[in-house]
């Protein structure tokens, strides 16, 4: 599951962030950013809020720090539901 799906007040787990490398081999800066800002495999996430118009952006909360990420970034983090079977 993506994070961009996970509800309101929804808790997850952090599985992976999706690293896809372009045509020309360079890595996905994006993704990059993600895993220094916090979101790494084990983080505990949680969606606070999500925009008006098309849940675009989304309010993610890592332990006591809140991100606005876009659908689109949200989308490259990988999640698995609290209490859900691996």
């Amino acid at each position: 599951m993506q994070l961009s799906a996970l509800k309101v007040k929804q808790t997850a787990t952090i599985t992976q962030v999706k690293r896809r490398v372009d045509a020309a081999g360079q890595p996905d800066l994006v993704a990059v950013r993600l895993e220094s800002l916090g979101f790494v495999p084990g983080a505990q996430v949680q969606v606070v809020t999500k925009g008006i118009f098309g849940g675009d952006p989304i309010l993610i909360q890592i332990g006591f720090t809140r991100f606005a990420l876009r659908k689109a970034e949200a989308d490259k983090i990988d999640i698995q539901l609290e209490g859900t079977p691996a």
